[in-house]
């Protein structure tokens, strides 16, 4: 069994990343990709092909690094459609940060110099720093990233190689085609088969959404459907659905986990496809697709507390979010009160201050609020407290005029002190919103009422002192170790 700590780094590792390949272990899928110089092909750790002999294989880091390399992506393990590298996600530093916003399409919108403005360094750092963690600069990695958006389409939908190509982030059809040459070996057209339509127009669209093994969607179906919010999100028949507001573009989205296939179908309707990225980095996160179960298990597992939990839920993952700014105002919104009493005062701003849609989808009748609606909207008679309306519309100001970021692309300690300055916003919604907005996996709220609720289940003190001391051992794990907590506790008994 390799063990955890084998795990880190591993694209530095040949014996290790070769061992791994050997046995197709699905762990490794998406945390390094395989050249084969005999062929030119490069691969996922889980390609059916025959292995080649160690004489004849390079290790890359990411799947860029391997096309800057001369290789070309596989046609029978499809490298782009692998699990994100979740390395990447855990971490908050400059690289993380930049490919999180690489992934998000922030290079064909703003360009590197874009990219490393928002970040506060220059071009040339930035491109230093990328090339000396994952092999290639911001161009190559943005390159490889619409090639590899526009093959799932291709494969996955019936769009046409037109909409595929700008839907993708290309700025022309040209840029597409010879890129897509390059990456694949081949023109866009050869991809295209013929088969029935999965979707209403080129606003609708299912796409495919890989994972690694075990994934525990009951769990987090059932924590998504204890707090959606009406009008907004609506669970049910095995299905998570809501309305979305991206920077350009607006519709309505369904997340449907598919048993014994390591996949989640994404369908979507949105006005226009330019966020397309954006929305299925995001949706990744909400269902946290990227992580890599079996390495949070062995920490988690390690301990007598949790050890029991982690074998009843195999695969618990640590909900996200589609809109850090919603998910901070229902944080502060649940401070102190039930999961019910939340979702109703939740549901009285979305009918006060939300847009409602053209036309009701099911139970989805309304977007919710922008921070512009909400910082100019009267909340007073909605059953608020005078203290969270101001906590509220102080949120929704620092998102507008100071610059307060609220998702995963966020600087974490700059956010969390902002954060900490808003009259009425504690501990424990700091806490919260670093652990689901900004997915920071080690985030742990030690004020919280359920967890303290769950150590005296066990005969522990459930002091915030003696909780911190004992959390120590579950880092870098301790936003999943509360979520296993949380699920040990009775309905309504967690955030």
């Amino acid at each position: 069994m390799m063990r955890l700590m084998e795990m880190q780094h591993i694209s530095t590792k040949f014996d290790l990343c070769y061992r791994a390949l050997c046995s197709r272990d699905p762990r490794f899928d998406g945390r390094f990709f395989i050249g084969v110089t005999t062929t030119g092909v490069y691969c996922r750790p889980i390609c059916p092909a025959r292995t080649a002999s160690a004489a004849h294989v390079r290790f890359f880091p990411c799947a860029a690094a391997a096309e800057a390399a001369g290789f070309r992506g596989c046609r029978r393990c499809h490298p782009e459609a692998s699990p994100g590298s979740p390395d990447w996600n855990m971490r908050a530093d400059l690289v993380a940060r930049a490919l999180r916003l690489i992934a998000d399409g922030m290079v064909d919108t703003e360009g590197v110099a874009g990219l490393a403005s928002y970040l506060s360094v220059s071009e040339r750092h930035l491109h230093r720093e990328l090339v000396a963690e994952v092999g290639v600069g911001p161009l190559a990695l943005a390159r490889t990233r619409r090639a590899q958006t526009a093959r799932l389409l291709i494969d996955q939908t019936n769009l046409s190689l037109t909409t595929i190509a700008f839907a993708a982030g290309f700025a022309s059809i040209r840029q597409f085609n010879e890129t897509m040459q390059a990456a694949f070996g081949c023109a866009p057209s050869a991809f295209r088969r013929d088969r029935p339509s999965e979707h209403g127009g080129e606003g609708k669209l299912t796409l495919r959404l890989h994972y690694r093994p075990p994934f525990d969607a009951a769990s987090l179906l059932a924590y998504l459907k204890q707090r959606a919010l009406p009008g907004v999100e609506d669970v049910s028949d095995g299905c998570y659905r809501r309305t979305v507001v991206l920077p350009h573009s607006c519709g309505i989205i369904e997340l449907e986990p598919l048993k014994k296939t390591n996949v989640v179908l994404l369908r979507i309707q949105l006005d226009t496809l330019s966020d397309l990225n954006m929305l299925v980095q995001r949706c990744r996160y909400l269902f946290d697709l990227d992580a890599i179960p079996t390495a949070i298990a062995e920490v988690l597992g390690a301990d007598s507390l949790l050890a029991p939990l982690v074998t009843a839920h195999p695969g618990l993952r640590l909900p996200g979010a589609i809109n850090g700014f919603e998910l901070a105002v229902r944080a502060i919104i649940g401070q102190q009160v039930s999961v019910a009493g939340a979702r109703t005062l939740a549901s009285r701003i979305v009918t006060a201050c939300g847009v409602p849609l053209e036309q009701p989808h099911g139970a989805l009748t309304h977007f919710f609020p922008t921070p512009q609606a909400l910082v100019q909207a009267d909340l007073q008679g909605l059953g608020l407290t005078q203290s969270r309306v101001t906590a509220l519309q102080a949120l929704a100001h620092a998102v507008l005029e100071e610059g307060l970021v609220l998702d995963r692309n966020a600087d974490r300690e700059r956010t969390i002190t902002q954060l900490q300055k808003i009259p009425g916003i504690g501990p424990w919604t700091v806490a919260y919103i670093a652990m689901r907005a900004l997915g920071d996996p080690d985030a742990f709220p030690l004020t919280d009422l359920g967890l303290k609720h769950a150590f005296e289940q066990q005969g522990m003190l459930a002091s915030a002192k003696s909780m911190e001391k004992y959390s120590e051992a579950w880092r870098p794990w301790r936003a999943y170790a509360a979520h296993y907590l949380w699920v040990s506790l009775s309905e309504g008994m967690h955030p």
